[in-house]
């Protein structure tokens, strides 16, 4: 499916000097992803990647007021939503070319480096997360809420959340809470703070400074940074005894027989989630844990196919999710089953069973 020509102003990918730089250009969405934008990043990338006059890659998104002041808010979440309800075969493209590039990303042999200012959730965390350096401001507001729609934590969410601290990662994936720019530094999810009144003047540096090489790039850019962390939103032990626990089933009971507001808080969080996947994302981070990033991703393939076909349109929890929050925008989502103490075992093992055999794989070509 080629990208339609109104989609190519989407993403602007330019050579400023010797650093390839890119800009999320679809502020009334904030920069949320369409399948033409995943394909012209990846492009971008991907003639920079041999090209020797590219030292360094850049990215960074807009806001309705310019550059900068949001990232990017995502994947398109209407279109999944159009597209599994149409039997669109381009919501199998869509996923599938947006793991290649999140892999891309990840394993890119040259600094990518990622000025994550403002929203950064979902799909811009897919873009960001592998950057060798993720540069955060006092606007940032990052997150993983997948759960909020029946999704889970994809783009190989999987892999960056499970190498968090302790159960961190299991906590940021079920509730999905949003950190702030030096909240993500404490969570190993940033490497660096600016204010983003700097921003502009660092960009613009990137072009008129006589680099030598890419390393040069990303040292001049972390000359920039702060790495003092804030103090976490969250009790780090607490959240340690609570997420480590085996289940779901055990982690609501526990905040639900202690006595905190951050108890309190959590427990209310995750009893409005769908509970299905609340148990999915549990195993998904956990097994996480144990893989290789082509690994996660391939896993995480067959779970988001999983998420659209193991019951047919409407009756999935993805669209219904999404339904609520942004179609409907009646915020309340008839999760089946209803409650976290009724998910049976093998509903959950239904996600993790691939459609595909090894050498079919749509990323089977992964490294």
């Amino acid at each position: 499916m080629n990208a339609p020509a109104a989609e190519e102003t989407l993403v602007i990918a330019e050579r400023r000097g010797r650093v390839g730089c890119i800009t999320l250009n679809r502020p009334r969405a904030l920069n949320a992803l369409s399948l033409g934008m995943i394909r012209d990043i990846t492009r971008a990338l991907q003639a920079w990647k041999d090209d020797e006059g590219v030292l360094a890659v850049a990215i960074r998104g807009v806001n309705k007021e310019g550059p900068f002041g949001a990232f990017c808010a995502g994947g398109d979440i209407r279109f999944f939503h159009q597209a599994a309800l149409a039997g669109d075969a381009a919501l199998e493209d869509f996923f599938t070319e947006e793991y290649a590039l999140n892999h891309l990303i990840h394993t890119y042999p040259k600094p990518y480096i990622a000025f994550m200012d403002g929203i950064c959730m979902g799909g811009g965390m897919g873009i960001s997360q592998g950057a060798s350096l993720r540069i955060v401001t006092e606007r940032s507001k990052l997150a993983m809420p997948e759960t909020n729609i029946g999704l889970f934590p994809d783009v190989g969410g999987g892999y960056f959340l499970s190498r968090c601290a302790g159960h961190q990662g299991e906590y940021l994936a079920l509730t999905g809470l949003m950190l702030g720019g030096k909240e993500a530094l404490a969570a190993g999810l940033a490497d660096g703070f600016i204010d983003s009144g700097r921003l502009a003047g660092l960009w613009a540096s990137l072009e008129r400074t006589p680099f030598e090489n890419g390393a040069s790039v990303e040292r001049w850019c972390a000359s920039h940074l702060s790495t003092t962390p804030a103090t976490t939103l969250w009790p780090a032990k607490e959240v340690d005894r609570v997420f480590g626990l085996p289940g779901v089933p055990q982690i609501i009971a526990a905040l639900e027989t202690t006595d905190s507001d951050w108890a309190r808080a959590t427990a209310a969080t995750l009893r409005q989630r769908s509970p299905l996947m609340l148990h999915v994302v549990l195993e998904q981070i956990r097994r996480a844990r144990g893989m290789g990033l082509a690994e996660d991703l391939r896993m995480e393939r067959d779970m988001v196919h999983r998420c659209f076909h193991l019951r047919p349109g409407a009756a999935g929890e993805t669209v219904e999710g999404i339904r609520a929050l942004a179609v409907d925008k009646d915020h309340a989502p008839k999760w089946n089953p209803a409650r976290i103490e009724d998910v049976l075992p093998d509903q959950v093992a239904a996600f993790f069973e691939s459609p595909w055999a090894a050498d079919a794989h749509p990323l089977r070509d992964l490294g």
